[in-house]
């Protein structure tokens, strides 16, 4: 079982690594030129909707047919993807994971059958004419059928989170919050859920604790970082230019692929989350906003007065649980070397 669940976290990063490069492009447009960025532009802040809603999703896609058929897979995997992208109002990162895979897998066993029943010189007619059509059926089915099942799983999600809240268990939070995080529903929990909830709250008391749950820095540093230490290979390379984006930049997607390809690393921010959490609730703090992106820099903007020490100490307290935890893990449990490998 152990052995099924790495093949498959090593799979899914391995639709994702691929395309970390255009994620960090993503991720600097964002930082960078949004209304609460570095550098304010209301002309290249344009590129941030598109990339996060089609391109990214559409690599992804790509990335999972290309893996299993090639290029051809690969065309018809990005293709069936966008039937997820137009049926969502969410980023359907999730949805290019499924269809990019399904794409791939469906137009090789069709070549497969037609392979030795094709006339001579018509194979580019019936290539191109097999693929098309495939396509329309698979597209048709994303957006009516993928996508509505990615979004309930979104909004299901957040409607835990809420009932949690509303039970006053919100350290209990983590354990949807993180998952959620790491299948990319982590903008449509947050601002379709904890954002309308933290405003309601703020308006009462000038702060609200739920700005912090999702966007907390603290525990993907953490996860980062035991990758750093405690982990061999492209995983350990590559960590210490994620944990500035991360931190620095708030772009928390960057962590996400390195979680993918050791499941059980979902230990680690789940306990970070948690012991964050526990201590924001104890020590009362909140966010007057939420940060956007969710980077150190954006949370010293949105910190009131007073608050500073109760959030920093929390944001501290997520990265070393997370650490500590995701470094044991390592220790006693290493990262597969096939799944390494395929990064």
């Amino acid at each position: 079982m152990r052995e099924k669940i790495q093949q498959l976290g090593g799979f899914l990063a391995g639709m994702v690594i691929p395309n970390i490069g255009a994620f960090i492009a993503w991720g600097l447009i964002t930082a960078l030129f949004i209304p609460t960025g570095w550098i304010p532009n209301a002309t290249f802040v344009k590129l941030v909707g598109p990339m996060i809603t089609y391109l990214l999703p559409l690599l992804i896609g790509y990335t999972g047919g290309k893996m299993i058929h090639g290029v051809r897979g690969g065309v018809v995997g990005a293709a069936a993807t966008m039937g997820v992208i137009v049926g969502a109002s969410i980023p359907m990162f999730l949805g290019g994971m499924i269809m990019g895979p399904i794409g791939g897998w469906t137009m090789k066993k069709i070549d497969d059958v037609l392979e030795e029943k094709i006339p001579v010189g018509f194979e580019m007619l019936v290539n191109n004419f097999s693929a098309g059509i495939l396509i329309v059926f698979l597209v048709l089915i994303a957006q009516v059928g993928v996508s509505p099942v990615v979004s309930s799983v979104s909004n299901a999600a957040g409607l835990v989170v809420d009932k949690l809240i509303s039970a006053r268990l919100l350290p209990l939070a983590a354990i949807i919050i993180e998952p959620a995080k790491i299948l990319f529903l982590n903008n449509a929990l947050n601002h379709g859920v904890l954002a309308p909830l933290g405003v309601v709250a703020s308006k009462q008391t000038g702060h609200a604790i739920h700005f912090l749950l999702e966007s907390d820095p603290g525990p993907g540093l953490g996860l980062l970082c035991a990758f750093f230490v405690a982990s061999k290979g492209v995983l350990k390379q590559s960590s210490p230019g994620a944990m500035v984006i991360h931190f620095f930049g708030g772009i928390h997607e960057i962590y996400f692929p390195y979680v993918l390809a050791h499941p059980i690393m979902i230990l680690s921010v789940i306990s970070g989350g948690f012991a964050a959490d526990l201590w924001f609730v104890v020590s009362g703090a909140g966010l007057v906003a939420t940060p956007s992106p969710g980077s150190i820099i954006a949370y010293l903007a949105v910190i009131p007065p007073g608050q500073h020490f109760k959030v920093l100490t929390g944001v501290a307290i997520g990265a070393l649980v997370s650490f500590l935890v995701g470094a044991f893990i390592l220790k006693i449990n290493p990262v597969h070397e096939d799944a390494d490998a395929e990064q």
